[in-house]
Order: C-alpha cells, then sequence, then structure tokens
C-alpha cells in the first residue's frame, strides 16, 4: 500500500539505454566490423564469361492510321472537361510522321549481408554457443524470395546463442521510476503541494501535499525495459538479410518533341530480353548488334555501372535486360487555317498536346 512517507528499496537508477553487447564471438572476429556500412564482402564467383546480348537486327512499327489517331485524339478530349470536341472530331489531319523509340532497361537484383550483435529478454530459449564452430555468414541458408522482389529477413546466426546478467537493472528485473525518482509520489498539482484548497483539505492527496505516483501506481519502480523482467538476457548474432532490385532505364532520343517522362507511363512493344540467373551466369552482357548505337553504348555504360556497384559488398542474384519499342505518331492537323499537333504514344495509345485550340481559360491557366 502507497505511504508517502515510506522510502523505496534501493534499485537500480532508470536507464533507457540497452548494455552494449561484448561481441565475443569466436569465429566472427573478423566480420563484425562489417566492412562498408557494416555489411560483409560477398565471396567472389567465378563464372565463364556470359555470351553477347546480340539483339534483333531491325525491329519497326509503322504509325498509326487516320482512324486510330482520331479517336485516341477524341479520348483524350473527352477526358478534359474544359476542351471542345471541335478540333478533334472535324480538324483535317494533313500528316502523319513515326518517332518510335527504344527503351532498353537493366535490373540487377542483389543479396546483402549484414551482422548485428542482439540481445533478447532470456525465457529459456535454447543455447548453443560453443557447441559447434559457427558457420561463416555467405554459408547459412537463407530462403530468397522470388526474384526481383525485395524484402529483408533478420535470422539468428547457429551456434551464437548465450546468457549475461542483465546489467541496466542489475540483475533486479527493476528499475527506479523516472517520474518520481523511485518515492512513489509526486506533488500534488491540485494543491500545490499545500495539503489544502481555500482552507479545505485537499481530496487528491489527503492533506499530505503529495499523490501517488502515476506512472508507476505508487510502487517507486517499473520493470526493466531492457530484460522485461527477467533479470537475464539471450545475447546472439542475428544476420540482416537485404534483398535489393537496383532498375535503370534508358529511353533513346528521337527529337519528335515528347518529353520522356511522359514515356514512362506507357507500355512498349518487347523485342528482347536477356535473363541469367545463380543456377548458370548471373550477369548478363551488354547488347551488341542493336540498330540504335546510343542504345548499345548505353547498355555497356549501364551494365559495368552496376558490376561495379553491387560486386564489392553484395552477390549478385540475377540480371536482366529488355529492349522495348514505343510507338510514337506526331500527328499534324488543320483547324480554322492554323496547323495544330499532337502525339499518340505507347501501346495504349495515349495522347499528349501542348496546344488544343478549344479550350477555355481556365484549362489555359492550368
Amino acid at each position: 500500500m502507497f505511504n508517502p512517507g515510506q522510502a523505496a528499496p534501493f534499485l537500480a537508477p532508470s536507464n533507457p539505454a540497452a548494455p552494449p553487447v561484448s561481441g565475443n564471438f569466436p569465429g566472427y572476429e573478423g566480420f563484425l566490423g562489417g566492412g562498408e556500412g557494416g555489411f560483409i564482402p560477398s565471396p567472389p564467383l567465378v563464372l565463364p564469361t556470359p555470351p553477347p546480348g546480340t539483339a534483333p537486327p531491325e525491329w519497326n512499327l509503322t504509325c498509326v492510321c487516320e482512324e486510330e489517331a482520331r479517336q485516341a485524339f477524341l479520348q483524350y478530349v473527352s477526358e478534359h472537361c474544359c476542351y471542345g470536341s471541335g478540333p478533334a472530331e472535324n480538324g483535317v489531319i494533313t500528316s502523319r510522321e513515326p518517332f518510335n523509340t527504344f527503351r532498353y532497361s537493366l535490373q540487377t537484383f542483389t543479396e546483402s549481408r549484414k551482422l548485428e550483435p542482439k540481445i533478447e529478454p532470456y525465457q529459456g530459449q535454447p543455447l548453443d554457443a560453443g557447441s559447434q564452430p559457427v558457420p561463416p555468414p555467405w554459408a547459412i541458408w537463407v530462403q530468397a524470395p522470388p526474384n526481383f522482389t525485395e524484402l529483408e529477413k533478420d535470422v539468428p546466426v547457429p551456434f551464437t546463442s548465450s546468457i549475461k546478467d542483465c546489467v541496466t537493472c542489475k540483475k533486479t528485473g527493476k528499475c527506479k521510476c523516472s517520474a518520481c525518482s523511485g518515492k512513489g509520489n509526486q506533488p500534488c498539482s491540485d494543491c500545490r503541494s499545500t495539503g489544502s484548497k481555500a482552507g479545505v483539505q485537499c481530496d487528491k492527496c489527503n492533506g499530505s501535499g503529495r499523490k501517488c505516483c502515476s506512472s508507476c501506481s505508487g510502487k517507486g519502480f517499473k520493470v526493466c525495459a531492457t530484460c522485461k523482467g527477467e533479470k537475464r538476457l539471450l545475447e546472439y548474432l542475428s544476420l540482416k538479410v537485404k534483398w535489393i532490385n537496383d532498375q535503370e532505364e534508358f529511353v533513346t532520343e528521337k527529337w519528335s518533341g515528347l518529353t520522356k517522362v511522359k514515356l514512362r507511363d506507357v507500355t512498349g512493344k518487347k523485342l528482347f530480353e536477356d535473363t541469367q540467373c545463380l543456377l548458370c551466369l548471373t550477369q548478363v552482357y551488354p547488347v551488341q548488334n542493336f540498330p540504335d548505337v546510343e542504345l548499345c553504348q548505353a547498355s555497356q555504360k549501364m551494365v559495368t555501372e552496376h558490376q561495379n556497384k553491387h560486386s564489392q559488398t553484395e552477390r549478385i542474384l540475377q540480371q536482366k535486360q529488355t529492349i522495348e519499342l514505343i510507338p510514337v505518331t506526331k500527328v499534324t492537323y488543320q483547324w480554322e487555317q492554323k496547323s495544330y499537333v499532337f502525339f499518340v504514344y505507347g501501346m495504349e495509345s495515349k495522347v499528349a498536346t501542348d496546344d488544343y485550340p478549344d479550350s477555355c481559360c481556365l484549362c489555359t491557366l492550368i
């Protein structure tokens, strides 16, 4: 029962910080530093050089026909409430010019491993430290997600689990309440610690000037946040495994007037795909013999950069490169004796235009 005059028993001081882990794990002395960013260097993979990724010699899509262009234009106008339908319905299409654009994409799916000492309350978990040699970090089997799926996992390292006393609470399971400094009571805010209000005994503190600490319910202590009252800790090594899909794209410039940003939202016709997996070859070879020289140069640059970027602290599990042909048609039309332009692009036949001639002032401002 709470007694304002009773002193609380000696307890470990309140300290929310967890105790440092000793890190004494035989066989892992050289790994706990973890290299750059704490990640463990991946073992080198000695693999044969993959064959050149040779793409088809020539691919082209013809520009959309006049009827397809007009239907796409009408659909575009119907999605803008302030656009009049006159130019889309009755404008005279005078020319259609194809600007078929290639999009190259490279994906690199990697796995990284990082060691972290961990502690948790000991509640009878098995202890296996020293029972067998600790396996090297990259020798520990971990179930990987489907290729190109990002995920993180924490996996206990076998044969590193041991027990230690909790230093936060000095093996008592309790820590002094920081709100009341272990007294179990606090100054009464209702009467400002005077014990009375307007000459009447304060009913909140029964005239003592102090009231029960709401944080610890008058006990003067709280359960240790580190060991959760168990007094002992389980200490072990955890392997943090992370799978990342690094994707990069390159779009050829055809000087059509359509910005590359718009092409991000559409799909194209897949012309070429090259995938290498862990069971055979993990890395693709840059595209060669493709009619667009700029794309071949971009492939060479991106493949080299990805391999240099990921080969030090990560393991490349799979790479995939694709080439898409994005159809782009520049359509010129006449309306009220003036020429205007719109673009039909992507397999979805999306439309873009900057100078639609029949729009209200509000749309023009937007």
